[in-house]
């Protein structure tokens, strides 16, 4: 592994608990950034109300590649495996904000700041190691080591903080650990959260290979009983050697559940808890509402069979046309095992209850500055300006019952305290405005057809008598395709004769951008992490569709767009595709015009094409393909209709799930898309390589760290290097504050609404679900003892 990709720290720990959000620097009492948008669901309880013992068998994704959370293949997994068995400094209460582990540290505080930055930390006596030696500055020293960057030997994911440290001392005694840094940092309550011992850290061969399956010796309250990865097991089992509160469960298991099979495996009982997407959370609402065995058949695969359809069906199965009586009749039996394998999955679901928040991470709509129209910062503003965030936020948040306000920083989300709404520095929702801008960088209507006409002209002039028949052809072709996407229903300007690719297109393709060069530093789990994100992102939207379906009264809309999609997954076209090539975006709904007045409703027209130097303004719009791609793409189709109405083209590209991040977001080959950062408790340190100023690197090729978007100043860099070496936390959250408005300004990036975060588990399962900001404390997690109740909940008599 390379020494610069030793140094990308990876997008996989800004996503999971202690590792991406173990604290915001500062633990004072200002509440300036007020309360997260939603509160954390967990069941909350006592602990002499959770019985002691049991076993909870908890859904992940993917059994973790490595038990090693700073290795780049590291996951979510990682994350909780690590969270369990491994110590942690400071962890993050509900708020977001950083909370001294008491379990592990009686103290930690800056007690030089001249001529060196010094931190002492001072160790819980009673915290050992499960080997029975005590965790002290030998294991801090040998983390530094392997994490400073300087031994090329150890394949790191990140090293941001530990590469200022200059030297680790014993202080009096081994439980007092002395760390000076060479220079100033901030963020120094991210560091050796999780510790590891220095039997993993201490030697390139135990960092690289030993700790990926194993680890040698564990400090919390559970430790690593071993995985079975045939099986898709990885077990916890209670510690007896962990000196703080006794863990109540015996056990956890962490068990491989893919996403498409969480719905049978929670009807199965195979899991207690499971992160699981709104159309699973809908299934488990109506298993609870629903009571008597007639309960699924309003709602599962035999609603729609009506009585006409019924005696439909049994006169075809009983006709004279042997052929479709025999393919009717066994259409009839796949139906009726559906139905009642449907029914019997929504008796196990009723043994769950969904609880749900909002997850510490934001989705946005990223726009490529690389190359193209996107280049020029007018445009990019244009593109900001006409999006309707509060819009967006509702479709995807308000059928989940949910907090719908869109996020006002790229930096911090609600509730933490470098949280502050700069969405200003760019300004508000403004059509108008968006096409001033527009017209300022050269965009105008009419362009286009200038050019055609002049070209139409120069053709006629050349081929004279015979041109005029050509332009009579033109027109009669023309003519009939558009009687033939009348006749099918579609419309819009797209070439009716191109051959079908799947490609759902808003108004006339232009091109795709090229490959442009840039070398991108990062690990290779960001592909896989921002994957799951967006799969995750994509399934919690499932409802988006159904509201936009409601608000517009059109009971049709929804079938017609299944049918659409299977139309083209039959033609060979990318599963999932809303409308054939070449289809126009659906028009705005009405009433859309008369929102602010007139000069809205002229505002809220759709505009003609806009162009220039005979080009037209389209941008490729890339969107992953696989499951769940339908729902997201429901947030695509109206970013697409607002930009339609400034002018701005859209052609949507579905790719596979697969290359959808690694080919395309961190290659550069978008100009719009979709995708999610999870927020970072330190943004100064780790927000830094996701928006820092692209450089050219020693080869020649651009080394875009993180910022996928290419956009970037050096004024945004130097705000970051000043907030993190600044000591005084006030001083250096203002400054975080003064970055995120100049990358507003900037328009790289467009933060939309925090993602949805749904749990299922059991309802006697307390301190656990949908944890928002909060790190897990495994040791509360358990079961309720008999009649106990949550808290909030009366208890039963």
């Amino acid at each position: 592994m390379s020494h610069d990709r030793a140094r990308v720290r990876s997008v996989v720990f800004l996503a999971t608990g202690v590792l991406a959000l173990p604290a915001l620097a500062g633990c004072s009492s200002n509440d300036e950034a007020g309360r997260p948008a939603a509160g954390q669901d967990v069941a909350p309880a006592a602990r002499d109300l959770v019985a002691d013992g049991g076993t909870v068998n908890w859904a992940v994704d993917a059994l973790p590649e490595t038990f090693n959370s700073f290795q780049s293949d590291a996951d979510e997994g990682t994350a909780r495996v690590a969270g369990a068995v491994l110590p942690s400094l400071f962890r993050l209460d509900a708020q977001g904000r950083a909370q001294r582990n008491a379990d592990f540290l009686e103290s930690a505080e800056v007690v030089e700041r001249e001529p060196q930055q010094v931190v002492l930390y001072k160790l819980n006596q009673q915290a050992v190691w499960s080997d029975g030696r005590e965790i002290g500055a030998d294991d801090f020293a040998a983390q530094w080591r392997a994490l400073s960057g300087k031994d090329t030997a150890y394949w790191t994911a990140r090293n941001a903080g530990y590469d200022r440290i200059a030297k680790i001392e014993r202080g009096a005694n081994n439980l007092e650990v002395r760390v000076t840094f060479a220079k100033p940092y901030a963020d120094w309550r991210s560091l050796f959260s999780p510790l590891y011992p220095k039997q993993v850290m201490g030697t390139p061969d135990s960092f690289n290979d030993g700790a990926r399956r194993k680890l040698p010796v564990t400090a919390g309250p559970f430790a690593l009983a071993g995985a079975d990865r045939k099986a898709g097991d990885v077990t916890l089992e209670r510690n007896a050697r962990w000196w703080g509160s006794p863990a109540k469960l015996n056990r956890i298991v962490l068990r491989e559940v893919g996403r498409d099979e969480r719905a049978e495996a929670l009807a199965k009982g195979r899991v207690d808890l499971a992160s699981i997407d709104s159309a699973e959370a809908g299934r488990i609402s109506l298993a609870a509402r629903d009571k008597g065995g007639q309960g699924p058949l309003a709602h599962g695969p035999g609603a729609a069979l009506t009585p006409g359809r019924a005696l439909r069906s049994w006169a075809i199965a009983h006709g004279s046309d042997e052929e479709a009586a025999d393919a009717e009749t066994e259409a009839r039996a796949k139906s009726r095992k559906a139905v009642k394998r449907y029914a019997t999955e929504q008796d196990g679901l009723r043994g769950y209850v969904v609880r749900k928040s909002l997850e510490p991470a934001y989705t946005q709509l990223a726009l490529n500055g690389s190359e193209g129209p996107l280049a020029d910062d007018r445009v990019r503003r244009a593109v900001a300006r006409a999006l309707n965030r509060e819009e967006l936020a509702r479709t995807v948040l308000k059928p989940l019952g949910l907090p719908a306000e869109p996020v006002g920083s790229h930096l911090a989300l609600a509730g933490q305290q470098a949280y502050a709404d700069n969405s200003g520095a760019l300004g508000e929702q403004d059509t108008a405005e968006a096409r001033a801008l527009l017209a300022d960088a050269g965009w105008t209507p009419g362009a286009l057809k200038e050019k055609k006409e002049k070209e139409g002209e120069e053709k006629k002039g050349e081929k004279g008598t015979a041109g005029g028949e050509s332009d009579a052809k033109d027109a009669k072709d023309k003519k009939d395709a558009k009687k033939a996407k009348e006749s099918d229903g579609s419309t819009g300007d797209g070439d009716s004769n191109s051959e079908d690719d799947g490609t759902y297109i808003v108004g006339e393709e232009d091109g795709k951008p090229g490959d442009n060069g840039t070398t991108v530093l990062a690990p290779a789990p960001a592909a896989a992490y921002q994957r799951a994100v967006l799969n995750r992102q994509a399934d919690a939207l499932g409802l988006a569709r159904e509201a936009d379906k409601e608000k517009k009264k059109e009971p049709g809309d929804h079938a017609r767009h299944a049918g659409q999609s299977r139309d083209q997954a039959a033609k060979g076209g990318a599963p999932g595709a809303y409308a054939p090539k070449g289809t126009a975006a659906p028009k705005e709904e009405a009433g859309a015009k008369g929102a602010e007045g007139a000069k809205g409703a002229k505002a809220g027209a759709a505009a003609g094409p806009l162009a220039k130097d005979g080009k037209p303004l389209t941008l490729r719009f890339v969107l992953p393909s696989g499951d769940g791609s339908e729902s997201l793409r429901a947030v695509a189709d109206r970013i697409s209709r607002m930009l339609q109405k400034i002018g701005v083209r859209t052609e949507t590209a579905k790719v596979a799930d697969e290359s959808y991040f690694k080919d395309h977001i961190a290659s550069g080959q978008y100009d719009l898309a979709l995708y999610s950062w999870p927020a970072s408790a330190f943004p100064a340190t780790d927000a830094r390589p996701i928006f820092a100023k692209p450089v050219p690197a020693a080869d020649g090729s651009l080394n875009v760290e993180q910022n996928y978007t290419r956009v970037g100043t050096d004024h945004i860099d130097q705000l970051f290097d000043q907030a993190v070496g600044e000591l005084d936390e006030d001083t250096s959250r203002s400054l975080v504050r003064k970055a995120d408005a100049r990358i507003w300004a900037e328009a790289g990036s467009i933060p939309l609404y925090q993602r949805p975060q749904l749990m299922a588990a059991r309802p006697n399962l307390a301190n656990a679900g949908a944890f928002g900001f909060q790190v897990p404390r495994y040791e509360d997690i358990g079961f309720l003892k008999p009649g106990a109740k949550p808290s909030g909940e009366p208890s039963a008599k």
